[in-house]
């Protein structure tokens, strides 16, 4: 096997999870409706912020790797919602959705044969796809953290 595909072989792993924490998945499954905007005392959000937050800044991530016209939101306000709960079960499911599609697509420009995983992308400010990889793996891995503790705090977890 070659360096690069154990590389990116590695790097598919770091983002999805599951050697050294709990996955997205695991950290939002069955998580009941009533909690999902519940914000425990002395927190700041509730779970579905911190979802839609991961959701939001994946979906950025996403999108500057892949396109140099693509404008990120605002920071810090355009990257978290300001509504503690979402609006129904179907938005719930909708953002849970679209943050496991985005780390797909994700997957596919990292495997993708032209994939320049050093070289900084001519926009951006020095970034490259091996960066980006690790912004998301890092970044996720956080939250879910940060979920399970609401979780825990919550009483919803193990």
């Amino acid at each position: 096997m070659k360096e690069r595909d154990v590389l990116i072989k590695n790097l598919k792993e770091l983002i999805n999870g599951g050697h050294a924490h709990a996955t997205f998945e695991q950290s939002v499954k069955d998580l009941p409706a009533k909690l999902q905007g519940e914000v425990p005392k002395g927190m700041p959000y509730s779970i579905w912020q911190l979802v839609e937050h991961i959701r939001i800044t994946q979906e950025d991530i996403l999108e500057f790797s892949r396109d140099p016209e693509y404008v990120s939101p605002e920071w810090p306000e355009g990257y978290w919602p300001k509504e503690r709960a979402p609006k129904d079960a179907a938005a719930w499911k909708e953002s849970v959705a679209q943050v496991i599609a985005d780390r797909k697509e994700f997957m596919q420009l990292l495997e993708a044969e032209d994939a320049d995983l050093f070289t900084p992308f001519a926009h951006g400010t020095g970034q490259n796809l091996l960066r980006e990889a690790m912004l998301i793996a890092d970044h996720n891995s956080y939250h879910v953290g940060e979920i399970i503790v609401l979780r825990r705090l919550l009483g919803a977890w193990g």
